[in-house]
């Protein structure tokens, strides 16, 4: 892949937002390989999302110069902006609790270049799946919590993610509530996986949950994480058809595929720059 970079922004919705941004890629000979972009009408905001590359007359410009380029455009727009490599991996903190079907599925598709991230070390609250990450030569750290640990433990989990320049958790079936301190402290850069189309069936046991009234269609949500459980922005949502005659066992197994390509494709949706915050929403490009 030729270098290239990603810039994503949002700011209040007004005109010549997009003749400003090819301006300057213009000014700078860099040249638009994909752009995308949305205006809210309800929020009044723009949403964009744009890969550049050099024009052919010139080289890639440093991340650090063109960022600083850039600022005076954001400035006079107001705009929030992110400019990364394209071929930069986010590196990705996983936390597992005692069901692991997302963490394999998460670690075959990373290790078999499906999904472009690093895994840099994988936190649990349970010692199960330390083999599974010896498979993958990837180091895990058993962090045991209770009631009565739980500040501590989520202390070491910061330190963790601070230490390996984290810059996603991912909460691949991690069953601990989150503190509004750790919410905060990585807002906007925590996805859970929920085991139901939200808002449904919260809470222990969905899938018998689910077989008890019947339903026809069960799903999965992937969400960034806030301190209001399960309320967080909705990044990617999927479901399938179930039938009266299948067991509980069936339905949860069904969910499990489920819940795994959903939480799949959030971080891969996260790993692209293809999710911008929108308020308790997301806009995700395609």
């Amino acid at each position: 892949m030729a270098p290239s970079y990603i810039l994503t922004l949002s700011g209040p919705d007004r005109p010549g937002i997009v003749h400003a941004v090819t301006a300057f890629l213009v000014q700078h000979n860099l040249n638009i390989v994909d752009s995308s972009q949305f205006g809210d009408p309800t929020s009044k905001r723009f949403f964009m999302r744009t890969q550049f590359a050099p024009d052919g007359t010139t080289d890639l410009p440093e991340l650090e110069q063109v960022r600083s380029a850039f600022k005076p455009t954001a400035e006079s727009f107001s705009l929030d902006y992110q400019i990364h490599p394209t071929a930069q991996k986010p590196r990705v903190l996983i936390m597992v609790s005692k069901i692991g079907h997302c963490l394999n599925d998460l670690l075959f598709r990373q290790s078999t270049g499906q999904l472009s991230i690093e895994v840099p070390l994988i936190v649990s609250n349970h010692p199960d799946f330390a083999p599974l990450a010896a498979t993958y030569n990837i180091p895990f750290h058993h962090l045991p919590v209770t009631a009565d640990t739980k500040s501590q433990q989520e202390g070491q989990i910061l330190e963790l993610a601070a230490q390996n320049n984290i810059d996603l958790i991912v909460l691949a079936r991690y069953m601990q509530v989150l503190s509004p301190k750790l919410c905060e402290a990585m807002s906007g850069r925590i996805i859970n996986i929920h085991h139901s189309f939200l808002p449904s069936f919260k809470g222990a046991k969905p899938y018998h949950q689910a077989y008890d009234r019947g339903v026809k269609i069960i799903g999965a949500t992937a969400h960034f994480v806030t301190s209001d459980l399960d309320e967080g922005p909705i990044i990617e949502q999927n479901v399938v058809r179930v039938s009266h005659g299948m067991s509980p066992k069936e339905l949860t197994h069904a969910g499990s595929n489920v819940e795994s390509n959903v939480l799949a494709t959030a971080v891969k949706y996260f790993a692209e720059r293809r999710v911008i915050l929108n308020g308790h929403k997301t806009v995700v490009f395609d």
